[in-house]
């Protein structure tokens, strides 16, 4: 195993001295989460290129590879027939997500014994901030450091970290020398670590967006930076002021805890496409239920419905409908996505992949309205989401 504190990149001339005032935000990111854990668990994968996901004669994609099987290519959410072919000798593993939220567990124990302020991102990804701590260590890149090692002292897995002033560049740091790396971005080399990231850097530039940006000669932060904010907004539309404040490497979006679900929603990828109108609109009927008891649950209600269509192709769309009252009774969602399946071409070209999730989330059904209530394509959450 690598020792996770032998290493720490730092982009500082003066190691990782940061003045008081300035937030000092970590990102870590478990390596390969997944297959890491069946590769600890298992000594006869370790070494070997490990996929763990579904069945390659299937529909089955790649939920996570490992740094072996990444050689070769093998990356999440490829379909595992491809990562096969790319990789021969591929071990596949079926996923136990109930192993992977246990160790999961340990390792957010980990974070919320150092700071109560941890935002997770997901099983094995989070913000947290340490300005102040409960090791009253002053120096970031020492609690990195510290947390990094005891990850690996109760686990047996690495992570990465990056070390910055904001969300935005710890995030890009901590992807900065994986596997097990830690980057720090100290305040007075900011401009030096973003000058010539590309374009696809940014925080809400996926690849549709990056080729637009490329398309206008925009292929560095640097060249964001030399377009005014209106001659970008003419590009990318309202992202232009965000996208040129992440360009200066400014972030103000502070680390929230208890940050409130934005969305939810699921999604199916069949075993045979479906072909039958009926069919497909018994599945979509079913996802809206489920969207809906989800709300049940929490307590919380939805404006907007996204259906989102993948055809045999790989095509792939979505259409949204939003109301001026939230809800989160069953009828009205499954009608309303229902309804949505029928401006799509499901019905008349093979579907692969059917989802339906519900957003615009509140806490009461007086929801204020925002602009848009009956748009084509929605953008969230399937392409470029904007920052959230």
């Amino acid at each position: 195993m690598v020792d996770s504190v032998a290493r720490a990149d730092i982009v500082s001339d003066e190691g990782s001295r940061e003045p008081g005032t300035v937030r000092k935000i970590l990102h870590l990111d478990m390596d390969a989460f997944y297959a890491s854990v069946e590769q600890r668990d298992n000594a006869a994968l370790r070494g070997q290129p490990v996929a763990v996901g579904g069945d390659p004669q299937g529909r089955g994609v790649v939920a996570a590879a490992s740094y072996e099987a990444r050689r070769f290519g093998v990356r999440s959410a490829l379909p595992m027939s491809r990562a096969v072919r790319l990789c021969p000798g591929l071990v596949i593993v079926r996923p136990d997500f109930a192993k992977y939220r246990a160790v999961s567990q340990q390792v957010f124990a980990i974070y919320r014994s150092v700071t109560p302020l941890v935002e997770p991102l997901s099983l094995d990804e989070a913000y947290l901030d340490v300005t102040e701590n409960a090791w009253h260590e002053g120096l970031a890149v020492n609690v990195a450091r510290g947390v990094k090692q005891a990850i690996l002292e109760t686990t047996g897995l690495t992570a990465s970290a990056g070390v910055a002033p904001n969300k935005f560049l710890a995030k890009i740091a901590s992807g900065w020398k994986k596997p097990d790396g830690l980057t720090v971005v100290a305040p007075e080399r900011v401009e030096r670590f973003i000058r010539e990231l590309p374009v696809d850097a940014l925080w809400g530039v996926g690849p549709k967006t990056a080729a637009r940006l490329r398309t206008h000669g925009l292929e560095t932060l640097a060249d964001v930076r030399a377009r005014g904010v209106d001659e970008l907004r003419s590009v990318v539309g309202s992202l232009a002021d965000w996208l040129t404040a992440l360009a200066h490497g400014r972030d103000d979006r502070p680390v929230e805890p208890n940050r409130p679900s934005k969305s939810s929603g699921s999604e199916c990828t069949y075993a045979q496409d479906l072909t039958a109108m009926a069919d497909i609109r018994r599945e979509v009927g079913e996802m809206a239920r489920d969207a809906a008891s989800w709300l049940e649950r929490r307590g919380l209600f939805a404006r907007t419905v996204v259906l989102k269509v993948r055809y045999d192709d790989f095509s792939t769309v979505t259409r949204s409908h939003s109301t001026s009252m939230a809800t989160r009774d069953p009828g009205p969602f499954v009608e309303r996505a229902q309804a949505l399946v029928d401006r799509t071409d499901a019905g008349r070209r093979p579907v692969r992949l059917l989802g339906v999730s519900v957003h615009n989330l509140s806490d009461t059904p007086m929801a204020p309205a925002t602009p848009a209530a009956d748009g084509g394509d929605a953008r969230l959450p399937f392409d470029d989401p904007p920052p959230a």
